[in-house]
């Protein structure tokens, strides 16, 4: 009886202990299942799945890269970059793994550590034409046109198909003011893709400096049609009616350019003098004021909304955030005091005493992140995106895990042009909790 209890026993403890070759059957079946939620672009079960795959097999390279490409389709580009490392520690001949490392780390703006990544990828794969391109668009970056435009050539001569290479390398080919060779790249474009406006753009601004004026003009007629929000191709259209002395064509896209990019002081002076060659001078000495005013004017005070979340959007995208002003008890050097009357005094319509208030309430307590972050938002409503910015910095650094700052810092880098780092910011505030943030990214980063 013993011996039969013993029996048992021991055959108990070997079914609760799977031979190693079930377990490993086990992480395989995750990283398959990982790589079906990837395909069907369910990144966040593809993400779980590898995971629980590195869990049972930390040694397998295959699933830190294929989490890396999930995090790095969900935006999470940092996290992306960490999963790329581990596969490459553990094989050091992915070239794939260098390449997507290499497109993580340029959606962070690292470009020149980018352009490592692509080097070496092309290195152990010399025949990828997507490692070329990916290379001579860090190299456009880093201010490198002229190796840009090298590999850009080897991508379209491995892939001659790629109507997307053709378009970057013909923008190259104008930074080196090859004007004719950029004519024939956006030619092909055209060929390709008929339906590409920005094609016609370029190739219009070519012919503009090939002094091709009328040849100019029909492409930023199609450019134009295809889409009419396009302020530049207004203005350059309306500039090469100038140069064609058809004057009252060229004034309503010059209006339309100004309409378009109010900042856009060549179009002031443009429509100036069209207005002095149609004999309107005193319109024409209004537009020359602008142009001149403004081209004096600093720049980088000067904002210029070019992401898809625009002036109007951001205003409304931020006015959602709940102020965050809780009852503190008063410190002796009274900064809770500044900075709560500094909130009263902006519902009340002063923004400026607001910001005189939370100035010194920053002043006496340099680490009041509410107060930077406040003061941030009250910027933003004024138009100061950029010292906006800089608050939210402040707050963030003060408070690395303050949700609604990342959020308002995000939709403002968005609004500015700067989508990559405005959504990575979105994500952070959706990882910290900040919910809304999940309906902007949806919005506007996909």
């Amino acid at each position: 009886m013993r011996k039969l209890l013993l029996f048992f026993l021991v055959l108990g403890l070997l079914l609760l202990s799977p031979p190693l070759a079930i377990a490993q059957q086990t992480a395989v079946d995750f990283f398959e299942n990982g790589i079906g939620k990837s395909k069907s672009g369910d990144y966040t079960g593809a993400l779980q799945a590898f995971s629980m795959a590195i869990t049972m097999n930390p040694e397998n390279s295959a699933s830190y890269y294929n989490r890396g490409l999930a995090k790095a389709n969900l935006k999470d580009h940092r996290g992306a970059v960490l999963d790329y490392d581990r596969a490459i520690e553990l094989n050091a001949k992915d070239a794939l793994a260098y390449l997507s490392r290499g497109v993580s780390k340029s959606k962070q703006e690292d470009h020149r550590a980018a352009l490592l990544d692509f080097s070496r990828s092309i290195e152990l794969n010399p025949d990828d034409p997507q490692a070329y391109y990916n290379r001579g668009v860090s190299r456009s970056r880093v201010d490198q046109p002229k190796g840009a435009l090298t590999d850009f050539s080897k991508a379209i001569e491995l892939d001659p198909t790629n109507v997307q290479i053709y378009y970057v390398r013909g923008v190259t080919k104008q930074r080196l003011e090859d004007y004719s060779g950029s004519v024939a790249d956006f030619s092909k474009v055209i060929e390709m893709s008929p339906k590409r406006s920005q094609a016609y753009a370029g190739r219009g601004l070519s012919k503009v400096e090939l002094n091709d004026f009328t040849g100019a003009v029909a492409d930023l007629n199609k450019a134009i049609e295809l889409t009419p929000e396009d302020g530049d191709s207004y203005f350059y259209r309306g500039y090469a009616k100038s140069k064609l002395e058809d004057y009252k064509a060229a004034l309503p896209d010059y209006d339309r350019a100004i309409a378009l990019k109010g900042d856009n002081y060549q179009a002031y002076y443009g429509r100036g003098f069209c207005r002095s060659k149609l004999g309107d001078q005193k319109g024409a000495v209004q537009d020359f004021n602008q142009a001149i005013d403004m081209n004096n004017a600093n720049a980088e005070t000067k904002v210029i909304y070019n992401g898809r979340i625009t002036h109007a959007v951001l205003d409304n995208l931020r006015n959602v955030v709940q102020e965050r002003n809780k009852i503190n008890e008063l410190s002796s050097e009274r900064a809770e005091a500044y900075f709560s009357r500094g909130l009263s005094k902006n519902k009340q319509g002063d923004p400026k005493s607001a910001i005189a208030d939370l100035n010194k309430s920053i002043e006496l307590s340099p680490t009041y992140a509410e107060a930077y972050f406040s003061r941030g938002m009250i910027k933003s409503s004024q138009g100061d995106q950029k010292g906006a910015i800089m608050d939210c910095n402040s707050a963030i650094k003060l408070n690395p895990r303050y949700a609604e700052a990342y959020y308002v810092r995000g939709i403002i880098k968005h609004s500015l042009g700067d989508e990559n780092g405005g959504c990575l910011d979105l994500s952070k505030a959706g990882e910290l909790g900040y919910n809304p943030s999940y309906k902007v990214i949806s919005d506007y980063c996909n």
